[in-house]
């Protein structure tokens, strides 16, 4: 069973800077493609920036040149780099593991494509 569990949500204010990980059980960061997604209160779990096992990356384009994300095989860490925070990015974040493209229906950033999911941390920013 892997555990994915989420560290780093704060309140903050705008223009402000965080960094969230999410710890893994095994080595799971070495060998699954992983994700962050948020959810906004009353609103759908989207995606944020997500990683393959060669590194390559994507975001969301409202997030992109705002935020970074990364990963630390050695100690089974992804992390989300966040700056230049915005009150629009409020929402509780989720880090994924497991992705599947079904067949190419999938884009990495798809909630349906990912298997497991941690608990989430609470990011707050305000005006």
């Amino acid at each position: 069973q892997v555990q994915l569990v989420e560290s780093g949500g704060d309140s903050v204010q705008s223009g402000g800077s965080l960094r969230l990980s999410c710890t893994a059980s095994a080595d799971t960061v070495n060998r699954y493609s992983m994700a962050w997604f948020r959810q906004a209160s009353e609103k759908e779990r989207g995606g944020v920036a997500a990683i393959a096992k060669d590194g390559r990356t994507s975001y969301a384009d409202s997030v992109k040149g705002r935020f970074t994300i990364s990963k630390a095989n050695a100690v089974n860490t992804l992390y989300l780099q966040m700056n230049n925070l915005k009150p629009e990015d409020t929402a509780i974040y989720f880090c994924a593991a497991n992705f599947r493209s079904g067949s190419g229906r999938y884009s990495r950033l798809a909630r349906d494509a990912y298997e497991w999911w941690g608990q989430g941390t609470q990011v707050t920013v305000s005006s």
